[in-house]
C-alpha cells in the first residue's frame, strides 16, 4: 500500500513537471497584459500614449461610479443581455424540442443551424447593416413590397428601435450555439422516462416541466453563462451597424471603453473600465450559478 501511494504521488509530480512548461507559458501570457491594465487604471497618461505620467489611484473608478453617463451605458448593456439571452434561451429551447421530435427534415434543419452561427461576427453585421438601410435595405424592399409600408423607414434613427435591432441580429447570429447545445442534453434524456410518465396520466407540459427542464439545468446554465458573459462584451456587431449611434444609444459598455481608449486617449480610463466589466461578468456568471445549479439534481 505504502509503495502504491508513494508511486502516485510521483506520478503527480510528473504530471506537474510536464504541464509546468505550458502552464508558464499560460500563464505568462495570460497575467501580463491583465496586470499592465490593472496598474494603468491607477495611473492617468497623456493622450496617445501608454506610458504612465501620474498616479492617480481610485480616481478612474470613483469617476465612473458618479458619473451618470456610465450608469446609462450600463443599463443599456443589462438590457441587451438580458433580451438577447432571455429570446436565444427561449427560442433555442424551442428549436431543440422541435429537432428533438425528429419531424421530417430534421437532419436538414439541424445541419442548416450551423450556418448562421459560422458567419463571422463582423459579417453578420455588415449583413444587417445592409438589411436595415433606409434607402436600399432588403427589410424595406420587403415591407413594401407586401403593403406593410408606404415608404421607405430609417429603422436605425430612433436609439431604442436601433437598439432593438442589434439585438435581433444578434440573436439570429447565436441561437444556433444555445440550440444546438440544448438539443445535445435533449439527446441524453432516457425516453424511458417520459414513457413512464406518461403511462401515469402526466401531460406533456408536465412532463417538459417535471422532466426535461430539470434535467436540462446543465445544458441551460453552461449556455447562459457563456452567452452572457459574451453579450455584456458585446462590441463588434455594434460597431459595424450603428457604430454606438444614434445619439450615443447603441453604447454599451465595451463599446465605452472602446471610445475612452483609443477615440478619446484615455488609457487609465479604459483599463479601468476593463476591470469593471470583469467584475460585472464575474457577478452575472455567480448570480446565475447560485440560483440555477443545484447538484441534488442530477
Amino acid at each position: 500500500m505504502q509503495q502504491r501511494k508513494t508511486l502516485h504521488q510521483q506520478d503527480i509530480r510528473t504530471a506537474w513537471l510536464l504541464i509546468l512548461p505550458s502552464l508558464i507559458l499560460i500563464l505568462g501570457i495570460t497575467l501580463q497584459p491583465i496586470l499592465t491594465t490593472f496598474i494603468l487604471s491607477f495611473f492617468e497618461t497623456s493622450p496617445g500614449q501608454i506610458i504612465p505620467t501620474k498616479f492617480v489611484g481610485f480616481t478612474h473608478y470613483l469617476s465612473f461610479i458618479s458619473d451618470p453617463v456610465f450608469w446609462a451605458t450600463i443599463k443599456r448593456t443589462l438590457y441587451f443581455t438580458f433580451v438577447s439571452v432571455g429570446l436565444e434561451i427561449l427560442l433555442g429551447l424551442g428549436i431543440a424540442q422541435l429537432i428533438n421530435s425528429h419531424p421530417p427534415g430534421w437532419k436538414f434543419l439541424r445541419t442548416s443551424l450551423i450556418i448562421p452561427w459560422a458567419v463571422p461576427t463582423i459579417v453578420n453585421g455588415f449583413m444587417w447593416r445592409w438589411i436595415y438601410n433606409a434607402d436600399y435595405g432588403a427589410l424595406n424592399g420587403l415591407l413594401f413590397q407586401l403593403g406593410f409600408i408606404k415608404r421607405y423607414v430609417p429603422w436605425l434613427i430612433s436609439p431604442q428601435r436601433a437598439m432593438n435591432l442589434v439585438i435581433l441580429a444578434d440573436i439570429w447570429h447565436t441561437i444556433p450555439f444555445v440550440a444546438l447545445i440544448l438539443q445535445a442534453a435533449l439527446a441524453t434524456i432516457p425516453e424511458e422516462l417520459e414513457e413512464a410518465a406518461a403511462v401515469d396520466g402526466a401531460t406533456a407540459w408536465q412532463r417538459f416541466i417535471r422532466i426535461r427542464l430539470p434535467l436540462l439545468r446543465p445544458a441551460i446554465l453552461v449556455a447562459l453563462v457563456i452567452r452572457s458573459v459574451e453579450a455584456f462584451r458585446v462590441f463588434d456587431i455594434i460597431y459595424v451597424i450603428t457604430s454606438g449611434g444614434p445619439a450615443f444609444g447603441t453604447v454599451t459598455i465595451s463599446f465605452l471603453t472602446y471610445l475612452e481608449t483609443f477615440s478619446y486617449g484615455h488609457i487609465g480610463n479604459g483599463s479601468a473600465l476593463s476591470f469593471i466589466i470583469s467584475l460585472f461578468t464575474l457577478g452575472l456568471a455567480y448570480f446565475y450559478i447560485r440560483f440555477l445549479y443545484r447538484p441534488e439534481v442530477y
